[in-house]
């Protein structure tokens, strides 16, 4: 059974200010928690699950000395974000970020500009999980990477790709040689372009990439699009699953 005040302290997990204070956030779902379960850089806290769960479960819960509470669906539908909870909730430690800076000369790397919706994010982290990119740079505006819409997004890319806020300002002082792509509206195709190792800037939904990383860029490239067509611009996790393949493509094939 759970009690009411830990259904009132997993419920202001919801809340961003309260993930942040308290260092914890919500994952959810049979796969995705089995995801961070399996993962040994990761610390679960608890365990919340219907008996359905824990009869096929229960074993590897108790094997890696994971808490576990068995709740009802009623008492799950209290304490989840979804409207159809999926059996099981794991509440799980955040991790450290931390800046590999070897990475920027060697790898190819995302700079996410801003970036506002959590579905976005986590399509994006994915869409870098798939095209074997490891790291991934958030300016301190980037919608947070542990809303529960990006977690979802993500698939449990999470567990695979290096998330760090850091302002571009700050990241600079680090690409001292390293390529700088920007996806922008009238830059180079991106099918034409020499593409090699450097940081993909991904501008914001709205208004692209700003100004003051702009002037920054060595190597504006552009999605050209089929002659009359109506659209003004992709969305920001297309655009950038269709760069990521390009660059996959060039330097790897």
């Amino acid at each position: 059974m759970i009690s009411k005040n830990r259904i009132k302290y997993i419920q202001s997990l919801h809340l961003k200010k309260n993930r942040d204070s308290q260092g914890l956030f919500i994952v959810e779902g049979v796969k995705s928690v089995s995801e961070f379960i399996q993962d040994s850089s990761v610390t679960v806290k608890d365990i919340y699950a219907t008996p359905d769960y824990l009869s096929q479960h229960k074993d590897i819960l108790e094997k890696k000395s994971i808490e576990f509470t068995e709740v009802s669906f009623e008492d799950l539908k209290k304490i989840s974000l979804q409207s159809s909870p999926n059996q099981v909730l794991a509440v799980i430690l955040k991790k450290e970020e931390f800046l590999t800076k070897e990475l920027l000369s060697t790898e190819t790397t995302l700079f996410l500009d801003d970036i506002r919706d959590p579905g976005n994010l986590g399509t994006i982290i994915r869409i870098a999980d798939w095209f074997g990119i490891k790291q991934i740079i958030c300016s301190k505006n980037t919608t947070e990477l542990y809303n529960p819409k990006t977690l979802q997004a993500s698939m449990g890319a999470v567990l695979r790709v290096n998330v760090v806020y850091l302002d571009f300002e700050e990241l600079l002082p680090a690409l001292t040689n390293v390529p700088i792509y920007g996806a922008v509206l009238t830059g180079e195709t991106i099918y034409t372009s020499k593409l090699q190792k450097g940081v993909i800037v991904i501008g914001n939904e709205a208004n692209g990439i700003s100004e003051r990383i702009i002037d920054k860029l060595t190597y504006p490239v552009t999605i050209p699009a089929a002659q009359h067509n109506g659209s003004e611009s992709l969305n920001a996790a297309n655009a950038c699953a269709i760069i990521c393949s390009e660059f996959h493509r060039q330097l790897n094939y």
